[in-house]
């Protein structure tokens, strides 16, 4: 399907493909994803290049986070949390407060998990089950990392507008880019061999996110390009203008 057929659908349809990406990860997806975010050994090869891929995304935020500093007086919201990948070391990093959640029940679940696990107080890490269109409140720093894949163009295009109006200071997104190459593979879901491509997978064109975070009042101050096999992602910091 291209990118303005997608565009063209109507809300109905956006909202039947978030319940299919919400029942995938109640279900065989959560048990894949958890496995590919955390250290066990029952990965294959493209699952391992997924993890070092994230990974990598991950650390570039917390760098570029850190560098901000002050993260003592911070407020976060990691949207789309997953498994804590990254609350928890924001956490432990010293952020004053991370508001973490994700449309996935059994993610928050084991996102929580973790963070007892890692003696994380609760009043410093709090999670909640919801979409990205559910979440209110006010953030320094708002971050949406890897889930715009699922969504095409008009939806993550009206997700980074919602979570910009969360955001007081930082807005940190990544997405899979649109490129003539990966088109030509028919979409990042060609990238993912038999049993692993279990949802439908969306280039983004950068111009239109931009765009969408412009519309807020902030401007892209640092961008980053993340590869490994079978991993593809675009990395943009905003800051408010």
């Amino acid at each position: 399907m291209s990118s303005s057929a997608a565009e063209s659908r109507p809300d109905a349809a956006i909202q039947a493909e978030k319940k299919e990406v919400q029942a995938y990860f109640e279900s065989t997806g959560f048990d894949r994803w958890n496995r590919i975010y955390s250290d066990s050994d029952e990965v294959n090869n493209v699952q391992r290049n997924i993890r070092v891929g994230h990974q990598k995304t991950v650390d570039e935020v917390l760098g570029w986070v850190e560098r901000q500093g002050d993260l003592a007086s911070r407020s976060f919201c990691d949207a789309g949390c997953g498994v804590g990948s990254l609350s928890l070391p924001l956490a432990q990093l010293g952020a004053a407060s991370v508001a973490a959640s994700d449309l996935s029940a059994a993610m928050v679940a084991e996102a929580s998990r973790r963070a007892a696990a890692a003696g994380l107080p609760p009043e410093r890490l709090a999670f909640s089950t919801s979409d990205l269109e559910g979440l209110q409140g006010r953030y320094n720093t708002v971050i949406c990392l890897d889930v715009f894949i699922h969504y095409p163009q008009a939806a993550a295009e009206a997700m980074v507008r919602h979570l910009a109006g969360l955001a007081e200071q930082h807005l940190i997104v990544s997405f899979a880019p649109y490129t003539p190459l990966l088109a030509i593979l028919k979409g990042i879901g060609q990238l993912f061999p038999g049993p692993s491509k279990t949802t439908r997978a969306y280039q983004l064109r950068e111009a239109g996110i931009v765009a969408a975070a412009e519309a807020c009042g902030f401007q892209a101050v640092q961008r980053s390009l993340n590869q490994a096999p079978f991993y593809f992602s675009r990395l943009i910091a905003f800051e408010r203008r």
